[in-house]
């Protein structure tokens, strides 16, 4: 036996192999490993059962992917359809506030996301964003040019944030800015879930002719950890018809305009 059948064939070699497959690759499949270390499929699968029991991976069919790659998908998904409805109907409503030949600002929001997919078809713009999904969503868009801003990749999270991207976004001017929010206090302060995009969102509202914030009801009267800026930074408000009477009203009178889809 060579020394190679000797590391194919040992279970702990079998599952560094694996490990590293996932690592490079993001996924491993049954058949494929067992051809390579020239043992049954059986075999495999109780080595990517244990790994399993591990917390390493999660199997699929055929095969298994990272545990750490599956659950940040499946995070992502569910924070896409939480409120979709509602979302979709904020994104019809952001349509009317673009006109053709604007530069527009879509951040990181599963909300905004949305505004990205309606875009297609009824817009000619050019579009700023840190968002991969949003990149993703109209790279073959026709009459829209889209902007990636570089920068470090968000743990957790499909984005670009950090000093690098704060630079190259400060060298454009927008005709308006879409922001999600991750909450809206009683005073219309807007907040941020995450401090390391607090100092881009303050970057997107600070080069931004009209900031327009995109969130459904179940955002409102709410803060979270970080505060993004006050009343007065935004404009305009884009949310659903469950929103508080007492805090529409609130925010009328400072100025803010309210639009419901």
């Amino acid at each position: 036996m060579t020394k190679n059948n000797q590391t194919i064939n040992s279970q702990n070699q079998r599952l560094d192999v694996i490990r590293r497959t996932i690592a490079r690759d993001g996924e491993v499949f049954i058949r494929k490993l067992a051809k390579q270390f020239k043992t049954s499929e059986m075999t495999v699968r109780r080595d990517l059962i244990l790994l399993e029991s591990q917390g390493e991976v999660i199997r699929t069919h055929g095969g298994a992917a990272s545990a750490k790659r599956f659950t940040f998908e499946f995070t992502f998904r569910s924070e896409q359809q939480k409120n979709l409805e509602q979302k979709q109907g904020i994104a019809r409503k952001a349509l009317e506030f673009i006109q053709d030949g604007q530069t527009i600002i879509l951040d990181t929001g599963t909300t905004t996301l949305e505004i990205a997919r309606q875009l297609p078809g009824q817009r000619s713009v050019k579009v700023l964003t840190v968002s991969l999904p949003v990149v993703s969503q109209l790279q073959f868009a026709q009459d829209i040019e889209v902007i990636l801003l570089g920068g470090y990749l968000r743990d957790q999270s499909p984005d670009l944030h950090g000093p690098l991207t704060e630079q190259n976004l400060a060298m454009f001017k927008a005709d308006v800015a879409f922001l999600g929010a991750g909450g809206i206090d009683d005073d219309g302060a807007v907040y941020t879930d995450d401090l390391r995009v607090l100092n881009l969102d303050r970057k997107m509202v600070e080069i931004s002719s009209r900031v327009i914030v995109v969130a459904d009801s179940s955002k409102i009267r709410r803060n979270a950890l970080c505060k993004v800026m006050g009343s007065g930074s935004y404009q305009v408000l884009l949310t659903d018809a469950a929103a508080s009477p007492k805090f529409v009203k609130n925010l009328s009178r400072k100025g803010i305009q309210v639009e419901f889809f």
